[in-house]
């Protein structure tokens, strides 16, 4: 009689074992870039206000998946945030 490997067994398909940490998200929830609106703030070196919301508790600028800023906003910020930290202003 033969024994069945267990290691090639197909698990039942439970909604659990599908969950995972790098999946999409199915509802497709995505916030708009703040700085893109109408009537949005100027990113500028000189704009501290601004750019200190974009900078965590420890001087590191935040991600643009926190922050949903878009992928151009972001450069612009991050260069604009680093010109600040050069200057001293920040």
């Amino acid at each position: 009689m033969k024994r069945k490997n267990k290691k090639f067994q197909k698990k039942s398909s439970n909604t659990l074992n599908k969950l995972s940490l790098f999946q999409s998200n199915d509802r497709g929830f995505s916030k708009k870039c703040p700085l893109s609106t109408k009537n949005a703030p100027l990113v500028d070196y000189k704009n501290i206000s601004l750019l200190k919301k974009y900078i965590s508790d420890n001087g590191k600028i935040l991600s643009s998946k926190v922050t949903s800023v878009s992928f151009a906003k972001q450069k612009k910020l991050t260069r604009e945030i680093k010109k600040a930290k050069i200057l001293g202003l920040i």
